[in-house]
Formats: structure tokens, sequence, C-alpha cells
């Protein structure tokens, strides 16, 4: 019998909820027995290699990349969990959200008070680079989610249970303490 198959992502965030999940500590290697991993930071798979039971993704949406990747999960996850804040709500990225993109960039750039070397005012501009999008989305007003994780970051026996849970199909025991802000 296979064991499901599990991809992680980060978008706009820190990469904290990636470290809960390492912060399981030494039930990672439960997890290990429980699941395969494809496409996620914890195997270093980069690329899909076929279709995954269950993606997680923190961070949310900032620029064009970030929404190519969001698409690809849910085109390869049957279920789609949006992890932690920033991927619920837009988290401290989306503090830009009230700046127009212009003033985020020439503060970044030219006017900042630790821009001194660009003297020239010159921006990034290469069809390389990602776009950057008017505000910081949350993942849900992109694509469809199945669950939501909260926390910032959520912490481990959250995500823990949460994933034991939905993997063997037993009742979610999420007791208070595990999502508590305080």
């Amino acid at each position: 019998m296979s064991k499901p198959v599990v991809a992680t992502a980060s978008l706009a965030g820190c990469f904290g909820c990636h470290m809960s999940i390492l912060d399981i500590d030494d039930r990672i290697l439960q997890l290990v027995e429980l699941v395969e991993f494809n496409k996620s930071p914890i195997d270093d798979i980069k690329t899909f290699t076929k279709m995954c039971d269950v993606g997680i993704i923190e961070g949310g949406c900032c620029n064009s990349e970030n929404v190519e990747n969001l698409l690809a999960f849910r085109k390869n996850c049957k279920i789609l969990i949006s992890l932690g804040e920033c991927a619920i709500m837009g988290g401290l990225p989306a503090l830009r959200n009230g700046i127009p993109v212009e003033e985020c960039i020439n503060e970044a750039y030219c006017d900042g008070p630790t821009v001194s070397l660009n003297k020239e005012r010159i921006l990034p501009n290469d069809d390389e680079l990602p776009m950057i999008l008017d505000k910081v989305y949350p993942l849900h007003e992109i694509v469809k989610i199945d669950y939501y994780l909260p926390g910032c970051p959520p912490r481990a026996d959250l995500i823990w249970n949460a994933l034991v849970a939905l993997l063997t199909g037993s009742k979610m025991d999420l007791p208070y303490e595990v999502v508590k802000f305080d």
C-alpha cells in the first residue's frame, strides 16, 4: 500500500511555518513513515513528480511567481492547506497593501535610509524577475483552500495533530492550547 504524498511550499513569508513543521521534533520520523514528501524544501524536490494527496503552503502571494506556484499546487494537490497567518490573511507582508507599489519600490531601491549606492536611481528591470502584485493576497483569494491552520507560526502540535488526523482519517483533536494565540 502506498503512502499519502505530501508537498509543501513557502511563498511571501518568513519560512517560520516550515520551521514549525520541523519543530515536531522526533515525530518527524513518524511523519516520514506516514507520508512520502514530494516538491518540498524538506526533501529538496523542486518540481512535482506526481499527483499529491496534500499540499501545505505558507506565505501569501505578493508577486507573479507566488501566484504561479500556488496555481501549480492547486492543480497538483487533492487537498490544499493554508498554513499560518501570511497564507490565511497576508500576514506582515500585507502591511504594504495600503501603499502604492511604485512607492514601495522607490523606498526599497532609491529613497530608503539604507540605499546609498544607487545614486542613478536604477530600478530592477529584467524579464526574469517576477512582477510585483498590487497587494499581498491571502491564498484563498486566488485558489480554493480546503483547510486553514492559524498561527504565526502555527504551533508544532497543531500541525502534527491536523496532519495525522487528515492522513489517517481519524477525528481531529485540536485542544485550545494548540490554536490559541496568547
